[in-house]
């Protein structure tokens, strides 16, 4: 493994986030895990439950409780990152949120979008030009350590789903924000990549679970399983300490085979 060994990861108090940390503990990564909910009480369940978990990897957690949403928040997640390890070299861009209620696209009302867009894909994008601004200070001033940034999309990028338009169109746009991040970060050395999870079994997907039991039992994904959030750890893992050097601006999807078109 290279000497990249703090990783930031959003939403990283459950889910694919936690599993995330997880998995880039136990390969050596220092963690700073930022989640909009944080409860120093809750060893069970949460940010400080993934700090436990860390540790017991023998590696470093820092739980930062920050809302992604929020500008405001985000030079409060760069500067207290840096007061505990002195450098980012893995962004991962992984908060996101579903509708709050699943609508068809002729009812889709503006707060939803709102909400939904702002967590997802500003939220995102700014957070990533502020970290990408301090990634670059520090190619300056160490040029053998090139920092990679990492956004967690979705096959909704690219799949219509007409019951939660906002949750598509959010996704859609991340995946652009990671290819033009891609091409203006590359002559700094940093590369981007963008993960695309398919069906994944986490509390997000939790409501909805018979609906996609019943589709994968049809053959709605060909390796006829959930992914777990550990898959998509697995994707980042690999990008994260740099098996992909070369390929700056690639797409990683992990959805069991849907991208597969077949008759």
């Amino acid at each position: 493994m290279s000497d990249f060994n703090i990783a930031l990861v959003t939403g990283a108090g459950q889910g694919i986030g936690r599993g995330i940390c997880l998995r880039l503990a136990e390969k050596g990564f220092d963690i700073v895990g930022v989640d909009i909910l944080a409860d120093p009480e809750n060893k069970n369940k949460g940010l400080f439950e993934v700090k436990q978990k860390v540790e017991g990897f023998n590696r470093e957690f820092l739980p930062v409780q920050a809302d992604v949403s929020s500008l405001d928040d985000h030079q409060k997640i760069l500067d207290m990152a840096i007061d505990r390890f002195g450098r980012i070299d893995v962004l991962v861009n992984n908060a996101g949120v579903a509708p709050e209620k699943r609508t068809d696209i002729l009812e889709t009302t503006p707060a939803s979008y709102d909400r939904v867009l702002a967590i997802n894909t500003r939220g995102a994008f700014f957070l990533t030009q502020r970290i990408a601004k301090h990634m670059i200070h520090q190619v300056g001033e160490d040029a053998e350590k090139k920092p990679c940034i990492i956004f967690i999309s979705s096959i909704s990028a690219y799949v219509s789903s007409p019951s939660r338009p906002e949750y598509c169109i959010s996704k859609a746009a991340l995946s652009m924000a990671a290819k033009i991040f891609a091409d203006r970060l590359a002559e700094f050395g940093i590369n981007v990549y963008e993960v695309r999870p398919g069906i994944i079994q986490t509390d997000m997907t939790a409501p909805v679970k018979e609906t996609y039991d019943k589709l994968i039992a049809e053959g709605l994904i060909p390796q006829k399983r959930w992914g777990d959030p550990a898959d998509v750890a697995n994707a980042v893992v690999s990008l994260a300490r740099g098996d992909f050097a070369y390929s700056t601006g690639l797409v990683v999807e992990v959805s069991g085979g849907m991208n597969i078109q077949h008759l």
